[in-house]
């Protein structure tokens, strides 16, 4: 029951009361009787002033309350005059400025973060209470655009409060950070990721080529006197075996001269000089270079001279579909022109050398034939453009490269027993200075992919 609705039964019974006294004295003394009357007729004016004094204040109380509610921090209340009621008001009032500024102030601080959030150069996922994403930056969408499956996943597996570097593609680095705070009590993860490669690559040169610069200075050196003195000693009347043993120590030191030297041009790649190319006219040259290496190994070379129309994908971090050469209309090698001119900005030598190299590796992640016939292949390495698109990729059907992604582009790092490390190694350094973004992956058993991407 309302106190309005409490305070009128109150002054309704008590002035029914005098009434019905005031009755009984009417008949024993009429004028105590009016006397009476004038006395409750002010009892009832004094009840009504006592009623709007109380219920007014209490009625702007209510409306400051419903304020709150509606969380309307903007609302104060007018002094009445009645010092009780002011001093709550006085309250009341103080209370609505601080919760004002102290919203304010939660707004401001929440624009700001989140202005920070999306400007941040590092990526930032926020997730929900069930580990779904709530909020993604700029960066972190444009990291997870290309290499998402992976980084997803690894997400995953990460316990709170650790960090994880690893690379996909064998040239793509990312730092991970996950964490979490804690949101009306329960706990909430977010994860901060972090592309390295620019800065990974850059300190890698500096110290490989260190590395390599001072190797061939000391070999050099070295070689340069002991091939003088062996040749020297060679002219002499000397035995045979001690003759044929200077001659297998001079091609030694010039095996390893010359395997030095092989480091020495990697790191004295020069700038490329950049000319308007027509890739097939570049990818015609590697065709004819590398066919007969490919079929002296039993392998099938394929060059479309157009976009196949069938059943190749492209890595699905781009979102884009791409044709196969199976089955199509492909030869092995273009006969002609292609209908749609593959324009790009690139140095031919050096570009010719990158796809040379990818297309050596690719045979040589091609075993050994077994004998066959010369009509059954041992593999198949296709060269395929895609002019519109501004791609390009080379795919062969050797072992694969899962077990040593991390590693692929590293100098000196080969999978091969006589392998120097330095054919990728040259091939992302030339790619790199085009700037070409490039992929090499192993989507599916037995089908390894080299995407390079020239518009990007």
């Amino acid at each position: 029951m309302k106190l309005r609705t409490k305070f009128v039964l109150f002054v309704t019974l008590f002035i029914a009361i005098c009434l019905t006294l005031s009755w009984t004295i009417f008949r024993e003394n009429r004028l105590l009787f009016i006397l009476s009357e004038l006395v409750i007729i002010l009892l009832v004016a004094l009840a009504w002033t006592l009623y709007r004094q109380m219920i007014h204040p209490l009625k702007i109380l209510t409306e400051g309350i419903q304020a709150i509610k509606d969380k309307d921090f903007t609302v104060k209340l007018i002094p009445t005059g009645k010092y009780e009621m002011d001093q709550l008001i006085e309250v009341y009032n103080k209370m609505i400025e601080a919760l004002r500024n102290e919203r304010t102030l939660q707004q401001e601080q929440h624009y700001f973060l989140e202005k920070l959030i999306q400007t941040s150069p590092t990526g930032i996922l926020i997730l929900d209470f069930d580990n779904l994403v709530q909020q993604i930056n700029p960066k972190a969408q444009e990291i997870l655009d290309q290499a998402a499956p992976t980084l997803l996943s690894q997400i995953q597996a990460m316990p709170s409060g650790t960090s994880r570097t690893i690379r996909i593609g064998g040239i793509q680095t990312f730092k991970l950070q996950k964490s979490h705070f804690i949101d009306r009590g329960f706990p909430r993860h977010f994860i901060m990721l972090e592309e390295l490669t620019t800065e990974l690559l850059a300190a890698e040169k500096n110290v490989y080529g260190k590395v390599i610069r001072m190797i061939a200075h000391e070999v050099n050196n070295t070689i340069g006197p002991v091939n003088s003195i062996i040749q020297s000693t060679n002219q002499e009347s000397l035995s045979a075996p001690i003759s044929q043993a200077l001659d297998a120590a001079y091609q030694r030191n010039q095996h390893l001269n010359q395997f030095v030297r092989n480091f020495a041009d990697l790191v004295k790649l020069p700038p490329p000089h950049k000319t308007t190319l027509d890739l097939y006219q570049v990818l015609q040259t590697v065709y004819t270079i590398m066919r007969e290496p490919a079929r002296q190994r039993g392998i099938e070379l394929l060059l479309s001279a157009n976009a196949p129309t069938s059943g190749i994908n492209a890595p699905a971090a781009h979102g884009l579909s791409y044709p196969a050469s199976k089955g199509s209309s492909t030869s092995n090698a273009t006969t002609g022109a292609s209908t749609f001119p593959f324009l790009v900005q690139a140095d031919q030598v050096q570009l010719e050398q990158a796809l040379i190299n990818i297309v050596k590796n690719a045979i040589e992640a091609i075993e050994e034939p077994t004998p066959q016939g010369p009509a059954t292949p041992a593999g198949r390495i296709e060269i395929i453009p895609f002019p519109k698109l501004q791609k390009l990729l080379i795919a062969d059907n050797g072992h694969g490269i899962n077990d040593a992604e991390e590693n692929l582009f590293s100098p000196f790092f080969s999978t091969k027993k006589d392998g120097q490390g330095i054919g990728l190694t040259l091939v992302r350094e030339i790619l790199l200075s085009h700037s070409y973004d490039f992929t090499l992956s192993t989507p599916e058993k037995g089908r390894t992919e080299f995407w390079i991407y020239f518009n990007r």
